[in-house]
């Protein structure tokens, strides 16, 4: 059995944070069952981050080599028929996902405009969660945020780097049809782990005003979600969240 530790839901997402939401998406997209822990603490991950699984006691983190670990093991074949330049394309849109994942965090954490709806939804949502344990994960990010690089940047400027990252994404995907065609990949469920957690984020950030006002990005967001969530009363997710 696999077990998926991410972080807990928000705005109606499986996890609020892209690369946990791009796991759960990938693993409904697949049809592999699970069990989804919704946990705070990462100290128990591999490298401190989340999110990781379990596969038969076998724990791996980092979700592309999940997915790689998960692809091979049970032969999926989701990406199987991809050629060369296709795979490229998906590499180069992982990593650009790995650039807008600071813009979109730095919007929660940092900007002082949007900070205190976030920390208000957050407690709201998740009453065990204190304002100084709040607090404390702030402090943290602006850590993290200073040492990465985006929190040496202006709000705006940093806000032009990550819709300079959708714009990209937006010439991207497609009318109709996914990435690759008519047929949902794994880049797919990259997308759509950061794009949810702007489309749906209800707070109104330049990220959401951005995505909003591209119909391709919300068709593509809004159908990967109908497809994971699909048949999940209240949001439950293959069995079991705690």
């Amino acid at each position: 059995m696999i077990t998926l530790y991410s972080y807990p839901m928000l705005f109606g997402v499986a996890d609020n944070n892209g690369y946990g939401l791009k796991v759960f998406a990938f693993l409904r997209l697949v049809g592999l069952p699970f069990v989804h822990e919704h946990i705070f603490d990462a100290s128990a991950a591999p490298r401190g981050q989340l999110p990781y699984i379990v596969d038969d006691g076998e724990t791996v983190g980092d979700s592309e080599t999940i997915i790689a670990h998960l692809t091979r093991k049970y032969r999926l074949t989701i990406d199987a028929a991809l050629g060369a330049r296709e795979r490229d394309l998906s590499l180069l849109i992982t990593r650009l996902l790995d650039d807008l994942y600071w813009v979109m965090s730095y919007s929660r954490w940092k900007d002082d405009r949007y900070w205190p709806a976030f920390r208000a939804t957050l407690m709201r949502e998740h009453p065990n969660l204190t304002e100084e344990g709040l607090t404390k994960a702030r402090d943290f990010n602006f850590q993290r945020y200073h040492f990465q690089g985006i929190g040496r940047y202006a709000p705006d400027a940093a806000y032009a780097r990550g819709l300079a990252d959708l714009g990209v994404l937006a010439d991207l995907v497609p009318v109709d049809g996914y990435l690759h065609g008519r047929h949902q990949t794994s880049v797919d469920a990259g997308i759509y782990g950061f794009i949810a957690n702007i489309y749906f984020y209800d707070i109104d950030t330049p990220l959401k005003q951005f995505v909003s006002s591209r119909q391709n990005l919300v068709r593509h967001c809004t159908e990967v979600h109908e497809t994971v969530m699909r048949g999940q009363p209240n949001g439950g997710m293959n069995g079991a969240i705690r």
